[in-house]
């Protein structure tokens, strides 16, 4: 529980220095037209108020991965509130910000064009691939999940899950067609504040129990559960949203769009991530009690799988029985709203995401409903397949899951080397090295992303054995790499 505390206090410090100077570095300047007024449609570029920019940033980037993250990357130990803390903070709240930041100064570009700018065409075609698969998988995985945690609640049948993939699917067909202020922007800030409300409630919930057999960080940072893999990299895949997530990227695009002032990009692109992040802590420590500190035996029949008589292990079960055993009818409702509301708002925004980046890749205006079809309908044909194929096979769901984490962390290695690549010209004329904001960060995604996908069983199955060498070799070859381009460039990037 004191982990957890200054762990929060951590972020909270986190948010007030290094995101004042990380604005500091961006240069954000209050008096620029951002693109919500210069390019004003009605569809996409709306200004919106800054409290609902920042409602439905949270949760297009929430998504189960801060809960379903934390639960079962609080199964490594004390390590994970390590890698939260400090992921957020150095990787994902200034991964967030300054790509938010930079679509905000290229006119609401999304992360392919981006990228192209700044790493060259070719890598813009291989990231307009890439992130539009990434956005489809996203679709698929979040009608799933929340159904399957709707379906649970209505008695578990999987017909009863079937009919709830239905209405979420139809739901996102429906969400991704219209006015981003019609559907997204009146019914997010109550789903937001059902979120906030889950993490505040048990949060409290905690310091009123204060389990004291929780796991803490003067423990020891070893793994606790090596069935899972190594902490490195799999702690860093497994624990996403909650620390750095390339999805995010794809997402602040959307809400450049609505941005009213370039002053309020810290509080709505680097604050929400840091308010996942401690959505996230709190969820590790909710876990770390229940696996570790005598939650399955306080929480008693509500933590028992009747089917089997066995304590639920799996994500969704552990989040209804805690909130249902913690909060009451009323509360647990709400909390559990929270937690379906942010995969569902995460999904139709993904789908929105990739919408849109097809129409920027081909130039069709969004603004013709038949525009719209003509890219939704391929799409939501290619989601329902993959969907299908999560659902027909038992363990398709898990697979999917797997290439969506090593995607989704190998998105953000590609916006932060582009990120890289726009501080080195930025500051060109200062002399300042403020390209180290962003490279570090870049090469240990690199190292992470590179070293899971050659040793994973779902990549190349390389030896265990060679993941220290592996993950030190990617991590010093792409610095190596990064100042032979400095060089290369001479003083265009000094």
């Amino acid at each position: 529980m004191i982990t957890l505390l200054i762990s929060l206090a951590a972020l909270v410090l986190g948010y007030l220095i290094y995101g004042a100077f990380v604005e500091k570095v961006f240069e954000s300047d209050h008096t620029r037209t951002t693109p919500a007024y210069s390019k004003q449609d009605g569809m996409d570029y709306i200004p919106m108020p800054a409290w609902k920019v920042f409602m439905i940033q949270l949760l297009n980037i929430a998504g189960t991965g801060p809960i379903f993250g934390a639960i079962a990357g609080a199964m490594f130990g004390p390590s994970a509130y390590i890698w939260i803390v400090l992921g957020c903070i150095f990787a994902g709240a200034t991964h967030d910000y300054l790509s938010g930041m930079l679509s905000l100064r290229h006119d609401g570009a999304g992360l392919p064009d981006l990228v192209g700018i700044y790493l060259g065409k070719k890598t813009k075609n291989v990231m307009l691939a890439f992130s539009v698969l990434l956005l489809l998988m996203v679709g698929a995985v979040f009608v799933y999940s929340p159904a399957k945690i709707l379906g649970n609640m209505c008695g578990g049948a999987q017909n009863i899950t079937m009919i709830w993939v239905g209405i979420v699917l139809v739901y996102y067909i429906v969400a991704t067609m219209v006015p981003i202020d019609k559907i997204i922007g009146k019914i997010y800030p109550a789903f937001a504040i059902a979120l906030i409300f889950m993490a505040v409630s048990l949060l409290a919930c905690l310091i009123i129990k204060w389990p004291s057999d929780t796991p803490e960080i003067w423990d020891g940072i070893q793994n606790m559960n090596p069935k899972a893999g190594s902490l490195f990299p799999c702690l860093f895949i497994t624990i996403a949203c909650g620390a750095i997530s390339g999805f995010h990227a794809t997402q602040s695009p959307l809400m450049a769009r609505c941005l009213k002032n370039e002053k309020l990009g810290r509080p709505i692109f680097y604050g929400s991530m840091i308010t996942e992040g401690a959505i996230a802590l709190i969820w590790a420590t909710v876990s770390s009690y229940y696996f570790y500190g005598g939650g399955i035996e306080a929480l008693g029949d509500a933590a028992i799988n009747p089917a089997t008589g066995k304590a639920f292990t799996d994500a969704p079960s552990i989040v209804t029985a805690v909130c249902k055993s913690w909060l009451g009818v009323f509360g647990s409702l709400l909390a559990i709203l929270g937690v379906v509301a942010a995969p569902i708002t995460s999904g139709d925004t993904a789908l929105r995401s990739a919408r849109l980046i097809v129409a920027d890749a081909v130039g069709l205006d969004q603004k013709p409903i038949r525009n719209r079809l003509t890219i939704c309908v391929p799409i939501f044909i290619v989601t329902a397949a993959l969907l299908w194929f999560s659902i027909a096979d038992e363990s398709g769901f898990n697979i999917l899951w797997r290439y969506f984490g090593w995607a989704n962390q190998s998105l953000s290695v590609f916006t932060l080397w582009a990120l890289t690549v726009f501080l080195s010209r930025l500051h060109v004329t200062k002399k300042r090295p403020y390209y180290m904001v962003t490279l570090f960060p870049a090469a240990l995604m690199t190292s992470v992303s590179g070293t899971f996908i050659l040793t994973a069983k779902i990549g190349f199955n390389l030896p265990q054995g060679l993941i220290p060498y592996l993950g030190t070799g990617l991590f010093t070859v792409s610095l190596m790499l990064f100042y032979w381009w400095k060089i290369k460039k001479g003083d265009s990037c000094r």
